[in-house]
């Protein structure tokens, strides 16, 4: 027996079957479609997968079943596959949670919070491109007209693409998604659409959500939405800025304080909290920025695409969007990820190292207001401010030397993340690429 709000949302929206849900490694969503009639089964025993077939779970061929046990309370419908619902899975493994499945990772960092009494409620901003291929199979954009040299916020731009984020919406609005605003960002054929913050697990479930819907409402309209880093050398890329506070049973925002003498309207504990991502800036970037295209994004010094958003420098400051660390005033915005994230790993990640601000009193010991993209790297230099890896290599390298991770997280999902990313930068590194092969075929 299906518990009364379980039925009720059946019943409500016809679902027929359940689409048992989690993500592997990178973030990717992956699913088993349950008729309906196995639901009780998926959420008591899991629905069965080869782990071994699943990135980054850390099975071999002759292991147990990577079993996907959902929790009920997640089920919602799929708007843009009628009779169908999702519900949300953490993986088990002889019974019990898998320590390489990242929403358990997570959970386990809420955990933390919730002991202390906290929770940490997320506002995720996720970017995304518009494309089409072309009949030579090369990528285009959707529309040819969006061509400004600076189209962010463009009305024609907006209008034009308008079939596609209407039916987004309307898809997220329809498991209650509150969105508030959709506009035309930095670059041609990018977007971004804004709904209401909610707590850490909640938000990286709905981001998930987010990316499943826009992928397959693209693709039934002929378009791909993309959420690489950066699609384009020449234009801004897609990023995921994280909105951080946390609240307790008291008061809706600890990081908040009126009386704050610096105006940013910050908490002791929030500027513990920012300190802690500081610190650990370097080993959190192989988290928030996890593929080798993330550091076309990451650039220090001349960017191509003209304008920068993306944060090249480990530094904290008030309405400051060069810096990795933002204050829009009474909390903290975390400029660091892009749309390519694992937004479980990224949100205990940004947990660990924010407590562990709070636990040894970490300060700020300087507030950048200045334009860090205009400054020269013996600027930087002079004001004690820190650049952050320039590759996934360096990324990876950070993440291994720091321990605070691996301990925390847990060394299982930690370590094989690193194998991983270190692959996928050997992989880049052999790659013989067009540039290569036009400038140096006939070169010598």
């Amino acid at each position: 027996m299906l518990p009364a709000e379980t039925q009720r949302i059946i019943d409500k929206y016809g679902i027929k079957y359940v689409l048992a849900q989690f993500v592997d490694i990178h973030g990717a969503a992956k699913t088993k479609s349950v008729p309906i009639c196995g639901l009780k089964t998926v959420a008591e025993e899991g629905a069965g997968f080869a782990g071994f077939a699943i990135s980054g779970m850390g099975m071999e061929p002759h292991g147990p079943d990577f079993m996907a046990r959902g929790d009920l309370s997640t089920l919602t419908p799929v708007p843009w596959q009628p009779g169908y619902g999702r519900v949300v899975c953490v993986g088990h493994v002889d019974g019990k949670p898998h320590p390489f499945d990242s929403r358990y990772v997570l959970q386990q960092q809420v955990q933390r919070l919730h002991d202390k009494g906290w929770t940490l409620n997320t506002g995720l901003e996720p970017e995304f491109n518009l494309m089409r291929r072309d009949e030579q199979g090369k990528l285009q954009l959707v529309d040819p007209s969006d061509n400004l040299d600076k189209p962010c916020y463009d009305y024609k731009g907006l209008s034009r693409s308008r079939v596609f984020l209407e039916r987004l919406t309307e898809a997220l609005q329809a498991v209650d998604f509150e969105v508030y605003q959709i506009d035309h960002e930095d670059a041609n054929g990018q977007f971004e659409i804004n709904y209401t913050y909610s707590d850490a697990l909640t938000s990286a479930d709905r981001f998930t959500f987010f990316r499943m819907a826009a992928g397959e409402i693209a693709n039934d309209l002929g378009m791909i939405c993309s959420f690489m880093p950066k699609p384009d050398p020449k234009r801004a890329g897609n990023g995921m800025h994280f909105h951080l506070s946390i609240s307790s049973a008291e008061n809706k925002n600890l990081f908040h304080d009126a009386s704050d003498p610096s105006g940013m309207g910050l908490s002791k504990l929030a500027y513990h909290f920012a300190a802690g991502l500081l610190a650990h800036g370097p080993a959190l970037c192989a988290f928030a920025a996890p593929t080798v295209n993330s550091y076309k994004r990451l650039v220090v010094g001349n960017s191509l695409s003209g304008a920068t958003w993306a944060p090249a420098f480990i530094a904290f400051g008030a309405n400051n969007r060069s810096a990795m660390v933002r204050v829009p005033y009474g909390r903290l915005e975390f400029r660091l990820p892009d749309a390519g994230c694992n937004p479980y790993l990224v949100s205990a990640a940004i947990i660990a190292a924010g407590l562990d601000g709070i636990d040894r009193q970490l300060e700020i010991d300087h507030v950048c207001n200045e334009n860090l993209y205009s400054l020269s790297l013996e600027q930087i230099a002079e004001r004690g401010i820190k650049t952050l890896p320039q590759s996934l290599k360096e990324a990876c390298d950070a993440l291994e030397a720091d321990p605070l991770f691996a301990e925390v997280l847990g060394p299982q999902i930690v370590g094989e993340f690193i194998k991983l990313k270190r692959m996928e930068w050997v992989e880049y590194s052999r790659h013989v690429s067009d540039w290569e092969v036009q400038r140096y075929t006939e070169f010598f």
